[in-house]
């Protein structure tokens, strides 16, 4: 069995790009890695990923949400996860069943003991060895990422650079806080996995605390080469 970390974090937390240096980081040592996301990773939950975050579904249920996340996590473990696991490889996921938690749980009210049943289902029962959880403050996070947007129209990106502004982001303040509360009681429930590090120091140390933290883990696994 390979390696499953995941990255959590408010929105604008940077997030995606930790997970993006630490699987350029394994990848340049000669480590066998994937980097993924959800929802997304595969054909379909790309497909699901464009009906969830989509702005105009403003009248999609909770439940409808709950499920179509689900639907993605249960493909995207299926079809990808699990098999590269099962190489002895690691996969490294930018989010996963704990965002389901906090953002439908506890941002949504949702029954917990529901979504762990579903969840179940979706995952097989696969939980990560290790998430990072990058600290920041729900307000700070909402105001970075609507920067990052506006400096992305003054440049005229495309859309493949232009940071996402979906469905779940425009929600009310007090919905993030809620999900920021939820993310921390996850934490305390099971602090052996999860990894609670500050967002707004500089990426580059944000990258070396993530790599010292990931390190121990790295014995699980061969170099790519070096066994035949």
């Amino acid at each position: 069995m390979g390696v499953f970390i995941t990255f959590e974090g408010p929105e604008g937390s940077g997030k995606s790009t930790q997970a993006r240096l630490l699987y350029e980081r394994l990848q340049a040592t000669g480590y066998p890695v994937i980097l993924t996301r959800e929802p997304g990773g595969t054909r379909i939950g790309e497909m699901i990923r464009r009906i969830v975050m989509d702005l105009r579904h403003t009248e999609m249920a909770p439940t409808t949400e709950t499920l179509l996340f689900s639907a993605a996590r249960a493909q995207l473990v299926s079809e990808l996860v699990r098999p590269y696991l099962n190489t002895g490889g690691i996969v490294l996921c930018d989010r996963y069943a704990d965002s389901t938690f906090a953002y439908q749980g506890y941002g949504l009210g949702r029954d917990l003991d529901e979504l762990q049943a579903i969840t179940a289902v979706a995952t097989g029962g696969l939980m990560p060895d290790l998430t990072f959880y990058l600290d920041l403050d729900v307000e700070a996070g909402l105001r970075r990422k609507q920067a990052a947007r506006e400096r992305a129209d003054t440049v005229g990106a495309g859309s493949a650079q232009r940071p996402e502004w979906n469905r779940l982001d425009a929600r009310d303040l007090a919905y993030h806080q809620r999900v920021a509360a939820g993310f921390a009681e996850l934490m305390r429930r099971d602090p052996a996995r999860w990894r609670r590090l500050p967002a707004e120091q500089p990426v580059s140390e944000l990258a070396e605390q993530i790599y010292h933290e990931v390190e121990p883990l790295l014995r699980r696994v061969a170099l790519l080469g070096s066994q035949g």
